[in-house]
């Protein structure tokens, strides 16, 4: 075995629930702990972390840290020749370990360091009472970024509704619905045995957000507490935010781990990955809805960098901030959303939780466990950032690699339809190509969003329906893509009227 061979030795999970905000622990807090307690995983202790040549940590949302990286070598003793941050999106911390074991593996890093973690629910609860938080926002010098901090959303998309997470995803899944042929409450039916699945994981997850099992019915019917956020998605089958978690892993050389003493049954190797991105950056340019290129790219490069196949993985937990991504994975891959392997081995966003950008350091620090200390030998960890646009994908196992290392890197998906142009005033007899529908806090249908292509030229346009309750009511109670109808400029915006 070659003495630069990339293996992850320990990993680590914290979660925070309903703390005091004045109690709470601050993000640097969080940091230290899971990076400590990782490091005791592996049996390498204090001294494995004051030896870290590299210090990284995944972006963490709402916390302003000139250098959170150098403010946690600070925290663990550790003199790093280098410090990296994250940008954007929930594919970074794969792309991250797939760096670090580039690196590890070309001999320009011997020990990492890679932490992240979700702050919101504190933040929340220090709004709401009153209370002034005085996290620590300094650190010296400047970490070098791994991504891009490029923002996911068009000004028109915005325009029109099509602003954030909750309300984008589900005109994928609206798209993908139609795409296999499903009617509604068939597509129902499936949505929620898939995500019960989910509940039934990360209810025996001691370091999920919501350990509760919820059957098919509860968690696809709108009530008092789980309303409608946007069709076809209640809130039980929407990630939460407002989470406090976090979690870290110890990655290193063969040669390192020897040195340091961590015993052979703490390492898992780092097998293969990648990652990729669409061509069409913003979600209202897909050429197509019911596909993902990027995500098929990334994770069969990551397969093929490893020298297996789909078939050969035996833990798999796919990327799920909501339903269509998941079920996307496995249109892509070619899998059953029945696969008796299972999907997930957290629970997912909506019920484990690791939400914002380090969702997947969740997934890997259970992995590791996983590979450990069961039968199973190899596992596939995926990521998606933004709205299905940016992709990673990371293979592990608990035995060593045969064959020469193969290198993570972005995969070219030039060769892929071209991104669709948008025609801001559009007018004429048109048909929909997928649609959602917004909801407000009270349970009622606020606002109709389409996109869909004119008739006469086919050119695709982004417009909202007519916003009276009884129309949109009507609008979600029945398949509309594929609906024919007619869009007009009214007021500057585009109106789209079912015919």
């Amino acid at each position: 075995m070659d003495g630069n061979t990339p293996i992850l030795v320990g990993g680590a999970q914290l979660v925070q629930r309903d703390a005091d905000p004045v109690e709470a622990l601050d993000p640097i807090a969080m940091l230290e702990r899971v990076s400590r307690e990782a490091a005791e995983v592996a049996g390498g202790g204090a001294q494995l972390l004051a030896d870290a040549d590299t210090v990284a940590v995944v972006d963490i949302i709402a916390w302003g840290a000139n250098n959170a990286p150098g403010l946690l070598a600070e925290k663990i003793l550790a003199s790093p020749a280098h410090e990296l941050v994250t940008g954007i999106g929930g594919e970074t911390p794969l792309v991250l370990v797939n760096e670090l074991a580039n690196r590890i593996a070309a001999g320009e890093s011997r020990i990492a360091v890679v932490a992240g973690c979700n702050n919101l629910k504190t933040i929340r609860s220090a709004v709401k009472a009153g209370v002034e938080l005085n996290w620590q926002t300094g650190g010296r010098g400047e970490p070098a970024m791994i991504g891009s901090r490029r923002l996911g959303n068009s000004e028109i998309e915005t325009r029109y509704g099509l602003a954030s997470p909750t309300s984008v995803y589900p005109i994928f899944e609206n798209a993908l619905r139609a795409h296999r042929g499903l009617d509604l409450e068939a597509h129902r039916v499936r949505l929620g045995a898939l995500m019960s699945s989910f509940t039934e994981v990360a209810a025996k997850n001691p370091y999920a957000w919501f350990p509760t099992v919820r059957s098919a019915e509860e968690l696809t019917t709108a009530s008092a507490r789980n309303r409608m956020i946007a069709f076809p998605y209640t809130k039980y089958l929407n990630a939460v935010l407002d989470t406090d978690q976090a979690a870290g892993v110890v990655m290193m050389s063969v040669d390192a781990a020897r040195a340091h003493g961590i015993p052979e049954d703490r390492w898992i190797y780092w097998w293969g990955g990648a990652h990729a991105e669409e061509r069409a950056w913003y979600a209202s340019e897909r050429p197509n809805f019911a596909e993902s290129a990027a995500l098929r790219a990334a994770a069969q490069s990551a397969l093929g960098n490893a020298g297996i196949v789909i078939g050969d993985i035996e833990l798999i937990d796919f990327y799920s901030c909501f339903p269509v991504a998941v079920e996307m994975a496995c249109e892509m891959l070619v899998l059953d959303e029945a696969d008796p392997r299972g999907l997930t081995l957290t629970g997912g966003l909506p019920y484990g939780g690791g939400p914002a950008n380090n969702y997947t350091l969740h997934s890997l620090a259970t992995a590791l466990d996983r590979l450990r200390d069961g039968p199973q030998r190899r596992a596939l960890v995926t990521g998606n950032g933004w709205y299905l646009t940016k992709h990673s994908a990371t293979v592990l196992s608990s035995e060593p690699r045969s064959g020469d290392f193969e290198p993570a890197a972005e995969v070219d998906v030039s060769g892929e339809a071209d991104p669709v142009g948008l025609r801001e005033a559009a007018d004429g007899a048109a048909v929909v190509e997928t649609y959602t529908v917004l909801y407000g806090r009270d349970g009622a249908p606020e606002r109709g969003i389409v996109i869909g292509r004119l008739d006469d030229d086919g050119t695709r346009f982004i417009a909202n329906t007519p916003n009276d309750r009884e129309d949109l009511e009507q609008f979600v109670a029945v398949e509309n893509v594929g609906r024919s109808g007619k869009v007009q400029v009214r007021d500057d915006m585009n109106r789209f009227e079912p015919g």
